[in-house]
């Protein structure tokens, strides 16, 4: 792409003809419950930019949902990708083991934070590492109580659906659900569910959650906590270090484990390899996916070494867990990351969009809140600045005006009013410009 060339292309109208005809044969043969942001039908793609089978060109700020940190297609990924594909697509590791999964491992057990040794396993997706974290924990632990977190998401399996907080679309109707998960409140600063500011809360929701062990379950009867350093479809939510360290404090205390979820988190989005470590914190595993492999099906459990050898032989695992060709892009995705420094753009990045997105806040009186870490960052828009009352209708007129000018955005919260912004951390800052261009037009005429 050349200097100062605009990302966005627009040939026809949105969707175009082939995209309204494939659109229409979505409808009728996929069911409705799998859901699309926006019609687009893609065809192509390239590190911050989506084409879709009309022709047209867009700036993606939703990065496959954070899939993608190292771009769309990164050349060093699809090429590792066709040499694994020539010569092993498939085994089963249970079967007969291969090196790009044994070498990725070892990568990830050395890279995660913390001194104690490290192993760690693979499956498919964010849900299946969360599933086998809890797993490990229950086994390691001889019990069985998990706690999670409001606003808290995790998946949309049976036990990830339970840990998680946001009824519809993800609990609504399919229920019963898994036995022995507790929630305790997140230390969600701009809407405290103490209603306390944080220069005079003392820390609060950490009091609070050694509550839960005389109000719902004793401490003696829980195997881990499930949270997000930065929780992800809860909009965002950034709590102080100081939240995520005394409910660590607590779990060392009472022999309970700390698990990190770090699908949405992890591989450099939030200006370091992992969230967790700009809290100095070890956690005891963690689960990580989404960016790990640029776009292939993969996800991690990386946890301390006694941990990770509780469960006996054939206990944890799957087919298509650590596929080669998947851990082979993640090798690759590794390598971008360090090369490119990956870590220090994200922090650079996510620096000149915080100080845009502050810039709307001050003109916007819609915008309450902006937070996140990074290049992993967020809008909440609100009707009203002082009752905080959520502005969700006029948060999906803004996405939609965004899509008809070519930019690709997300929305989250609990109360579907948070735009959440989750771009390729090689986008280059002329793009960036570009995208934030277009976003600040949107909200000046909604606002």
């Amino acid at each position: 792409m050349k200097k100062n060339e605009k990302t966005i292309k627009l040939k026809t109208e949105l969707p175009g003809p082939e995209g309204q005809k494939l659109m229409k044969e979505r409808k009728e043969y996929i069911p409705r419950g799998v859901y699309n942001l926006a019609p687009i039908v893609a065809k192509r793609a390239e590190g911050s930019m989506l084409e879709d089978v009309d022709g047209n060109k867009y700036l993606d700020f939703a990065g496959g949902i954070g899939v993608l940190n190292v771009g769309h297609n990164a050349p060093e990924v699809v090429e590792a990708i066709k040499k694994q594909a020539e010569e092993l697509i498939h085994t089963c590791f249970h079967v007969a083991a291969y090196e790009p999964y044994i070498e990725l491992a070892k990568r990830l057990s050395d890279l995660a934070p913390g001194s104690t040794s490290k192993k760690t396993m693979f499956a498919n997706s964010g849900a299946e590492a969360v599933e086998n974290a809890v797993k490990i924990a229950r086994k390691h632990t001889g019990k069985s109580a998990i706690i999670s977190f409001d606003y808290g998401f995790h998946g949309r399996t049976l036990m990830t659906m339970s840990l998680t907080s946001k009824v519809k679309p993800y609990k609504f109707g399919f229920g019963p659900f898994a036995p022995e998960v507790y929630k305790a409140p997140y230390a969600y600063c701009y809407r405290c569910p103490f209603g306390l500011e944080r220069s005079e809360c003392n820390m609060k929701c950490v009091d609070n959650f050694a509550e839960i062990f005389k109000r719902d379950i004793p401490a003696e009867d829980v195997a881990a906590i499930v949270v997000e350093p930065l929780q992800g479809e809860g909009g965002f939510i950034a709590p102080p270090k100081e939240f995520l360290q005394g409910v660590k404090k607590i779990c060392e205390e009472n022999d309970i484990l700390f698990i990190v979820d770090e699908v949405q988190t992890g591989f450099a989005r939030t200006g370091n390899l992992f969230a967790i470590d700009d809290c100095g914190i070890e956690a005891d595993i963690i689960a990580t996916a989404k960016s790990i492999a640029g776009g292939m099906p993969l996800s991690a459990v990386i946890g301390k070494e006694e941990i990770m050898d509780a469960p006996q032989g054939g206990e944890i695992g799957g087919t298509y867990g650590g596929n080669p060709v998947s851990c082979a892009a993640a090798l690759a995705v590794l390598d971008i990351i360090e090369r490119d420094n990956l870590v220090e753009r994200a922090n650079e990045l996510g620096g000149l969009m915080k100080a845009r997105l502050e810039e709307m806040q001050d003109k916007y009186s819609i915008i309450g809140d902006v937070r996140g870490k990074g290049f992993m960052l967020a809008i909440e828009l609100v009707k009203d600045r002082e009752t905080k009352e959520p502005a969700a209708e006029e948060k999906s007129k803004i996405a939609e005006e965004c899509y008809k000018k070519g930019l690709i955005v997300v929305g989250a919260g609990l109360h579907s009013n948070v735009l959440r912004f989750l771009a390729p951390i090689t986008m280059n800052k002329e793009q960036l410009a570009e995208g934030m261009d277009i976003l600040e037009d949107a909200i000046a005429k909604f606002a």
